[in-house]
């Protein structure tokens, strides 16, 4: 024990060992401390530490009691932080937001162009397919039509079918557009609840076994969120085409006087009011068909729903209030 005391002395007196090494090495331990002031008080030796422990009233005892504290202290926090870094750091509950941007032109790829194209001409080229006969007409009539060659004009819907695809392929690029800008200027969870796929995650939470009101209140919501941004490009270009319109005529029209062109700005805020009105409509009821859709089934129905809420509902709308408040929305 006396050794030991000389030691640390030494070790006192050598400035070039720091104590981050004599920790490293496992040399200034509690037990050699208190073996060490154990051996100073009883062979009346100059201890090092004499200041912390006392002089030679403190009893052996005391010390070793001490010792053993220390001792059972220091071995659970090594036991602690071992624990801590042999398994790694701390591993903390954060859910992750994939966020998957499709291109920027994307209408104008071979597939999304091709059904946009198909569905604008047969818009406007079905209804020339219809026959036109009239069972009540005499002979004299129907001879008469039947001699003459009737025309029918092809050049007006295919202009109507160019003008379509122009304005279907215009708000896929803008609600693109509205999906980069969401990225940057909201937060990722709610870009990402944006950005969500509807279906999927129908699908998702069908597997999830919620309640019949719960679910449908769940995808509802989603089916609102992941719309929405196709509504509101929508909506500005409704709104823009409307705008053009109106001061294209009032350019082009040189004898416009202030009433006119009143009139076309009353005019303008009227048809603004009404593509916001069928455009928050189509919102409502595509949110709450995908919901009852999914009831059905929870991908297709969802999607199949959407679709349908989307077409019914500005028509449903519209003709309530022409009916209830004489408007033309």
């Amino acid at each position: 024990m006396a050794g030991v005391a000389l030691l640390l002395d030494l070790l006192r007196k050598n400035p070039s060992v720091s104590t981050q090494t004599l920790h490293s090495y496992g040399l200034f331990s509690a037990t050699v401390a208190a073996s060490a002031a154990a051996a100073s008080v009883a062979a009346g030796r100059p201890f090092a530490s004499r200041f912390l422990f006392g002089d030679g009233g403190i009893s052996v005892a005391f010390s070793d009691a001490g010792a053993e504290w220390a001792e059972d202290y220091i071995s659970n926090l090594r036991s602690a932080s071992a624990n801590i870094f042999q398994h790694g750091s701390i591993k903390y509950n954060t859910k992750e937001y994939p966020i998957e941007l499709k291109p920027l032109f994307s209408a104008f790829g071979l597939r999304s162009f091709a059904m946009t194209s198909l569905r604008s001409f047969l818009m406007f080229y079905l209804p020339l397919l219809e026959p036109r006969s009239n069972i009540n007409e005499d002979d004299d009539d129907f001879l008469q039509d039947s001699s003459e060659e009737q025309h029918i004009d092809l050049v007006v819907p295919f202009k109507k079918s160019i003008k379509q695809i122009i304005r279907e392929t215009t708000v896929v690029t803008t609600r693109r557009l509205l999906e980069r800008l969401a990225v940057h200027y909201v937060s990722e969870r709610m870009a990402w609840k944006l950005l969500k796929d509807a279906p999927k995650s129908a699908k998702r939470k069908a597997g999830r076994g919620m309640p019949t009101f719960v679910y449908f209140y769940s995808v509802s919501r989603t089916t609102f969120r992941g719309h929405l941004l196709g509504v509101l490009a929508s909506w500005f270009v409704q709104v823009g085409i409307e705008i053009y319109r109106c001061f294209s005529r009032i350019a082009n029209d040189e004898e416009v006087d202030q009433v006119a062109k009143r009139e076309q700005i009353r005019v303008l805020g009227k048809k603004v009011s009404g593509a916001t009105i069928r455009c928050g409509s189509a919102l409502v009821f595509a949110s709450i068909g995908g919901g009852i859709g999914a009831l059905f089934h929870p991908s297709a129905g969802q999607w199949i729903g959407c679709a349908i809420g989307d077409f019914t509902g500005p028509i449903i709308v519209t003709f309530c209030l022409e009916r209830a408040f004489h408007l033309e929305v």
